[in-house]
């Protein structure tokens, strides 16, 4: 789940950031939260309580804190979130090194712009994550906890999945599971799925972001639903 933050005073341009990651989350079948807030103050009121965010859009030109002064009380608390600075001028590029900002966008922004970027910052933000080296065969994999979908056990080896991988290793749910974090739910002897790539659940069906189908076992929805509530 990646936590996005969009600070600006237009509410017309907030709500347009909205769509934008929307749809690139959706393309990329990526989990996002997001956040909109109309001033820094307003963003700080909710960051002394929740910090977890993975990226923020944020403009520059904004009344009593500017975005630049608040990518330094920012950066002051947190050294890995990625800041996207967003302005009508150009000027204030260079703002944005003194805070390690990520990328500066410049109005009116393309929608196609804002993704690469979004990708961007995904990816840079997915070398801070956890990883295991998996051995199939003679070749070893590096493998981003957070980009594994499913694991299904077929007799002595495990499958797991991702969106453009799926390596076959010696390895027990039991020794994974080990691993693993609280992302992952045991649904079943044989399956373990990543709740952050659930696109939807019924009582009997669940269906990945893939299209994967899994059947629930009966006894584990409310377990599942618990578990998916206390995530989120």
């Amino acid at each position: 789940m990646k936590t996005i933050a969009i600070i600006d005073d237009e509410q017309r341009i907030r709500q347009l950031y909205q769509n934008y990651v929307e749809t690139w989350a959706k393309q990329k079948q990526v989990p996002v939260r997001i956040y909109s807030f109309a001033s820094a103050e307003e963003f700080l009121f909710v960051y002394e309580e929740n910090k977890d965010f993975q990226v923020i859009l944020l403009d520059i030109e904004m009344k009593a804190i500017s975005g630049v002064e608040l990518a330094k009380r920012i950066r002051q608390r947190d050294d890995k979130v990625q800041i996207i600075f967003i302005s009508g001028y150009s000027e204030y590029i260079g703002e944005g090194y003194e805070v390690e900002a990520l990328h500066f966008l410049v109005k009116p922004i393309a929608e196609e712009k804002l993704f690469a970027v979004l990708d961007k910052a995904v990816s840079k933000g997915e070398t801070t994550e956890r990883f295991v080296l998996m051995k199939e065969g003679d070749e070893q994999h590096k493998v981003y906890l957070g980009s594994i979908y499913y694991i299904v056990a077929d007799k002595n080896y495990l499958l797991i999945s991702g969106q453009d991988f799926c390596y076959r290793i010696r390895m027990t749910l039991n020794e994974i599971g080990q691993i693993l974090d609280q992302r992952f739910f045991r649904l079943s002897r044989s399956e373990i799925v990543n709740i952050e790539k659930v696109e939807s659940f019924s009582k009997t069906e669940m269906e990945m972001t893939d299209g994967k189908r899994f059947v629930i076992p009966r006894g584990k929805f409310n377990e599942l639903s618990q578990t998916m509530i206390s995530y989120f």
